[in-house]
């Protein structure tokens, strides 16, 4: 199976600096990589360095912990788009999501969705699926699957648990068949890739993209 059409190739660091996302752009470029991922201050730098290629670049919104006030959030879209994201990942309050405040989620979502797919762009909401119990993944599934996001994400990477493929199973069997999945953190080796795919996840958020492709384990790769 070939993966590259799958890969979100992700740089999310603190420390990335400008040499690192190009880096990043061009290797997306030669292996034909579905999107990048990069911070939020380095959008615009990667929008030129992706140029006219196919690869869709892709930002972080109230990363990574979500916690961020829906102004905030509303401010960090906005510039984005402005800056040139096609997709966007938007970290929900994974606080609310803990302390079952569904309405605060609903009100979020309900301020930020139609901007983003007003302007044609993609929204794939992140949900920290690696805290959840799993009637509140199922409880996210059923409140962003009615709202018609484009996909429903594991993780953002910074928590102590990742993908799974518990996870990606559980998503596939609650969300509607117009939301995809995106699978990401601590995805470094083709053959966990595979079975992510094979559970349900349409994309991968991964920094060992290239390990990945190529069928190799990744273990000494810091993964995203």
């Amino acid at each position: 199976m070939k993966l590259n059409d799958y890969i979100d190739h992700t740089l999310l660091k603190p420390t990335a600096l400008v040499t690192d996302i190009e880096k990043l752009c061009k290797e997306a470029i030669d292996y034909q990589f579905a999107a990048v991922c990069v911070p939020p201050n380095f959008v615009k730098k990667a929008r030129g360095f992706l140029g006219n290629s196919s690869v869709k670049l892709a930002t972080v919104i109230g990363f990574p912990f979500g916690y961020s006030a829906v102004e905030a959030k509303l401010a960090e879209v906005v510039l984005a788009i402005v800056d040139g994201a096609n997709e966007l990942d938007v970290v929900a309050n994974i606080s609310a999501i803990k302390n079952g405040d569904w309405q605060y989620l609903a009100n979020e979502l309900n301020h930020i969705l139609p901007i983003i797919q007003g302007k044609g762009k993609t929204i794939k909401v992140i949900i920290e699926s690696g805290v959840l119990t799993d009637d509140e993944i199922i409880k996210c599934c059923e409140l962003y699957g009615v709202a018609g996001i484009d996909y429903l994400k594991t993780s953002t990477g910074y928590a102590e648990k990742g993908a799974t493929i518990e996870a990606v199973t559980l998503f596939k069997k609650h969300l509607p068949s117009n939301v995809q999945i995106k699978a990401s953190g601590g995805i470094r080796d083709y053959a966990f890739a595979k079975q992510l795919v094979d559970a349900g996840a349409t994309r991968l958020g991964c920094s060992a993209s290239i390990a990945i492709v190529n069928g190799d384990h990744a273990d000494k790769i810091n993964g995203y």
